[in-house]
């Protein structure tokens, strides 16, 4: 099990080591067994390039997850994070940087687990599952 982190725009993320083994515990919870994951936490052009080339969608975004995993119960993916919508997120939301970065980092393991956010029932099943994320890992 291996979750990495890589930074092409900068963000100061501390205590790693204890955010990998949360979510790698988040997978087990849910049933999954991981065996790599990859944060790249971008600019927003560097992910509305990736969006365009990859989903044809022609808009900013905070999170692009793929899971490239053939196996649908051992989960190999890559979570791309902008941190530009992140700053921008927080402070629409009026919340801190650390908690809108923690809260779209969950939402990236969840979406590898299978939540989905699209309908109106998906979507707040979700942010119930994040905002638990957020409370477990903050306690």
């Amino acid at each position: 099990m291996q979750v990495q982190f890589f930074f092409l725009q900068n963000i100061t993320l501390t205590n790693r080591s204890a955010l990998k083994q949360f979510i790698i515990k988040t997978f087990k919870v849910q049933g999954k067994k991981l065996d790599s994951l990859n944060y790249i936490f971008c600019s927003d052009e560097y992910l509305l390039d990736i969006n365009k080339a990859n989903l044809k969608h022609d808009y900013y975004t905070d999170i692009i997850t793929f899971n490239l995993s053939p196996d649908p119960n051992i989960i190999t993916g890559e979570v791309y994070i902008s941190i530009d919508r992140v700053r921008d997120n927080a402070l629409q939301l009026q919340v801190s940087l650390k908690e809108e970065l923690h809260r779209v980092i969950f939402h990236g393991v969840l979406h590898l687990c299978g939540l989905k956010d699209k309908s109106v029932k998906d979507a707040r099943e979700m942010r119930e599952a994040e905002e638990k994320c957020l409370k477990d890992y903050f306690k």
